[in-house]
Parts: structure tokens; C-alpha cells; sequence
């Protein structure tokens, strides 16, 4: 007799089924244990984790030779996750449960030596391949069953040891489903930062709202001490919270890629990632031996900060032109190509040049040689893929003397989500955004009276806009005029929406 238990094992951040197949052979020889199909180190090595686990939880070991399938075999396994339906297998078929207990059941979860289950990576994941494939139930660790809820149809417990197992599939009644509340309960967002701890900076924290409401790459130039990081750590502040949608597809990425540091449940905070700008192609874009995402997608529906974005290596930037454009990123590789979501906006920080006082006449500046080299770094079509560009200045003395709180980002926020509604009720969906509309959107959401045409060719033929550009212009003035409440855009949103495409 075979027993097959159901486990999965994650490619890039989708799960894929993994039908389990245990085997005894009942004859006078050396015990083994023997494990095929395609299985990488982690999962190979399962073979000493899985037999001492059934034996010091106290559990009957077989004295049988072994083996176990690990089906598709063309598939490469190479996550210690496969060690419960593994051990799974071997106990059914050795009569601790009835096999029929596998049936429509998915299995993940790293066993230690005594028989306790570690959390694992990409328990949302397999939650979503389970109910797409029409499993009935998911048995995780303890620490991933509030991630994993996210389905009515899937059930999903979570337990702490083999013990746990055997008695829950002998139908023990001390064990009973996770609540999809425990999952899906939205949690109020809060934050250690907030806008009203800015002083000054009028300009950059209008053009910061601009961006949230539309969803627009935003680029601030400035001396050392502006405060550019300072705004660009705020601006999550007022982002709309995420929907439930939004939050199942961010947690799907943090959980697949081990990044979610101990949060148990869905992910709810916008993400915020600052890389640093040493960081390697792969770590800002994804891939790796076994791809997995990078920075970008890690800031999936949230916000990617670039400080100092000239210091970034070439190839980084250039690799962001696609997922700017696109919302996703594409990492191939011989065995496959796959795709990693990448909505974000991006914001970007540089000094005016190399030393960072160009314009300053209190400091010698570098050259304008250097200037301009330091400046090229950021190549003509990514700047294009950038909506907004500003400059921020030194605070003057009576600004750094101000005590009174700016305004806070819970005002800001309540104009962003009543612009962001107007956007999603005019393109469609809760996720539609100003930055995301297509040329024919443009033609037909963003109508011009003659005057506005006069005023756009006018601009096009002063900056020597791009259609690229172009386009991009339209829809930030479409955006300053949701936040306006405007039903049509006119000159004045025009006008503001080019003041941010002149660079110095």
C-alpha cells in the first residue's frame, strides 16, 4: 500500500502542489530511507529531521525500507517545508491515522528534532493554491495559521508538534479552524513619523500628496540636510490603508520571501523600503540562484526610497524602467521565467551635485564638470518615468525656529483617499490611480478646452516634451485636479503640473 499526503513548495512567490508518496518494503535488510525527486539540500536532508521527529515525539518509526516520491519530479524542491507531509505519509501508512485523512488535505511545515513545527515561508501562498485546486484544508505551524485564513473554503489549523498532528487527524475535537476574522481583521495603521513634524518645505509636501493621490514617482533634489529623507519617510502616513485585496498580495510577498519579522497575520502597513544604494542588482530587482523578489516588489503597493539615487549602480536604475512602466518584473532564468508584482511609487533623493552645496555661495562647489557627470547618472528615459521633480532648500532661520506643528498626515490623508476615490470611480476598481491610465484613459478622462490646448503646446514646445512626458504631465494635472474636486482640468492644474517637470 501507498500513502500520499499533499504538501507545496513555492516558485518565486506562487505555491505549487507537491503530491508526497511513501512506500514500505517489509524485507531483512538495513532500515532506509530513501528520498527522490528533485529534492535540493534543505529538502534531502528531511530524511533526518522527519525520523528522529517520529521518534522523540514518542511516535512508531517503521523497520521497513522507505521511500518517498516527491512528485512532479522535473519540479525542484528546496524548502524544509515538505518535512510535515513527509512525516505525514510515513505515520498514515503505518497506522497512527486513517489515510483517508490526506485526502483534500495540504501539509507544510519544518519539523525539529523533537518533534515541533518552525514557521515556514509562503503559507499565503499555499492557502491560495489550496483553494484553487479544491483542498478542503491546510495544516500549517501555529505561527502561519492567521496569515493562512484568507479563504472561507479552506480550513485551516494551525498545530505545534507531530503529537498535534496525530491527534488532530484522529479527529480530536481540541483542535478547530482558524477565524477568518483572526486574519482578515483590518488593524489601524499607526505611525511613529507624521507631516506635522516638518518644518517648511510648503512645496515638497504638496508635491508628496500630489504623488500619493496619484500614485506618481516623485524625485526631490537638495542639499545635505534638506530634510528629503526626512519627507520621504513620511509619505506612507498618508497613503490610504490597504484593502483587504492589497493586503493579501503584500503579505503573499513578505511571507514567500521571509520577510514578514515576526508580524503574525496579514500585513497592513503600507510597505517602506530604503534600500541602500550598495545594494546588488538582484537585491533591488529580485532573482538569485532560486529567484525570489527583490526591494521593488518587496515595496509592492507602497513606497521604494532611493537616498542619494545617483550612487545606484547603472544597471539598477535601468532595470527599474520596466516595472515603473509595466507594475511587475520579470526575472528569467534557463529553467523559467517568472514574474514578480512591483506597483510602487517611487521616490528618489540626490544632491544638487557630487559635494551637495551647487548654488550655495557659502560653500565651493565642486565644478560643473562634475556637476553635470554626477547629474547623467540618472539616465533621460528613467528621468521620464519620473512625474514629479522639485527641489528642496535649506530651511531659513525663522523656519527652524518655528514651533508650530505643520499639518498633520491625517488631514493630508483624508484628501488623498477622497481624490484616490474619485480616480478609482472614473477608471474602475478600487486600485485604479491617476499614474496607471492608459493613453486612450488620457484621450478620453482628461478633456482640454482651447485654452488648455494653447497653454499644453506652449509647454510642449519650451521644455521639448517627450510623448512620454507629455502624457505624464496630464495625469499629475489630472491628479491636482481631483484633490481640487474638479470635474474637468483647467489651466491652473496645468500649470502646477509643469512647474514639476522643470529641473534645474
Amino acid at each position: 500500500m501507498i500513502a500520499k499526503a499533499f504538501g507545496a513548495a513555492l516558485v518565486g512567490i506562487d505555491a505549487m502542489p507537491i503530491e508526497v508518496e511513501v512506500d514500505f518494503r517489509w524485507i531483512k535488510a538495513d532500515r532506509l530511507f530513501i528520498l527522490v525527486g528533485l529534492a535540493d539540500k534543505a529538502v534531502d536532508e528531511s530524511r533526518v529531521r522527519v525520523k528522529n521527529a517520529i521518534i522523540n515525539a514518542g511516535l512508531d518509526w517503521p523497520s521497513a525500507v522507505i521511500t518517498c516520491n516527491l512528485a512532479p519530479a522535473d519540479l525542484r524542491k528546496d524548502a524544509p517545508s515538505l518535512d510535515l507531509p513527509i512525516a505525514a505519509a510515513i505515520l498514515a501508512l503505518h497506522n497512527q491515522f486513517p489515510i483517508s485523512e490526506l485526502e483534500g488535505t495540504v501539509l507544510m511545515g519544518e519539523l525539529g528534532l523533537d518533534g515541533n513545527l518552525r514557521s515556514i515561508d509562503g503559507a499565503v501562498s499555499a492557502a491560495i493554491m489550496a483553494g484553487e485546486k479544491g483542498y478542503r484544508r491546510l495544516i500549517v505551524p501555529s505561527a502561519n495559521a492567521a496569515e493562512a485564513a484568507i479563504l472561507p473554503d479552506v480550513e485551516v489549523y494551525g498545530i505545534d508538534s507531530l503529537r498535534d498532528l496525530v491527534e488532530l487527524m484522529n479527529g480530536s475535537l481540541m483542535f478547530i479552524p482558524t477565524d477568518l476574522a483572526t486574519s482578515a481583521q483590518q488593524k489601524d495603521g499607526h505611525h511613529q513619523v507624521d507631516f506635522s513634524d516638518v518644518k517648511g518645505q510648503v512645496h515638497a509636501i504638496r508635491a508628496l500628496e500630489i504623488a500619493a493621490a496619484g500614485g506618481h514617482n516623485i524625485l526631490m533634489s537638495g542639499p545635505p540636510g534638506s530634510g528629503k529623507t526626512m519627507l520621504a519617510r513620511r509619505l506612507p502616513t498618508i497613503l490610504p490603508p490597504l484593502s483587504i485585496e492589497e493586503s493579501i498580495q503584500v503579505t503573499r510577498i513578505y511571507s514567500a520571501s521571509g520577510n514578514k519579522s515576526g508580524v503574525k497575520g496579514l500585513v497592513w502597513e503600507r510597505p517602506f523600503r530604503p534600500p541602500h544604494h550598495t545594494a546588488s542588482y538582484a537585491a533591488i530587482v529580485g532573482g538569485g540562484k532560486f529567484p525570489k523578489p527583490g526591494e521593488i516588489s518587496l515595496a509592492h503597493f507602497g513606497v521604494l526610497f532611493l537616498d542619494e539615487m545617483p550612487e545606484f549602480g547603472r544597471d539598477v536604475l535601468e532595470a527599474l524602467r520596466q516595472p515603473l512602466e509595466d507594475g511587475v518584473v520579470t526575472v528569467s532564468r534557463v529553467q523559467s521565467t517568472m514574474e514578480f508584482p512591483a506597483e510602487c511609487i517611487l521616490v528618489g533623493a540626490m544632491n544638487p551635485c557630487p559635494c551637495g552645496f551647487k548654488g550655495y555661495p557659502e560653500a565651493q562647489c565642486v565644478g560643473a564638470n562634475l556637476c553635470d557627470r554626477y547629474a547623467s547618472r540618472i539616465s533621460g528615459p528613467l528621468m521620464d518615468r519620473i512625474d514629479l521633480h522639485i527641489s528642496v532648500p535649506r530651511l531659513k532661520p525663522d523656519e527652524l525656529m518655528n514651533r508650530q506643528p505643520g499639518e498633520p498626515s491625517s488631514a493630508i490623508r483624508d484628501r488623498v483617499i477622497q481624490a484616490r476615490a474619485l480616480q478609482a470611480k472614473r477608471i474602475g476598481g478600487a486600485g485604479g490611480v491617476n499614474a496607471k491610465m492608459t493613453p486612450r484613459d488620457i484621450r478620453e478622462m482628461v478633456k482640454l478646452d482651447e485654452e488648455c490646448e494653447q497653454f499644453m503646446k506652449s509647454a510642449a514646445s519650451k521644455l521639448n516634451l517627450s510623448g512620454r512626458v507629455f502624457d505624464r504631465l496630464l495625469k499629475v494635472a489630472r491628479t491636482i485636479a481631483d484633490l481640487a474636486g474638479a470635474e474637468d482640468v483647467k489651466k491652473v492644474h496645468l500649470a502646477e503640473a509643469v512647474q514639476y517637470r522643470e529641473r534645474g
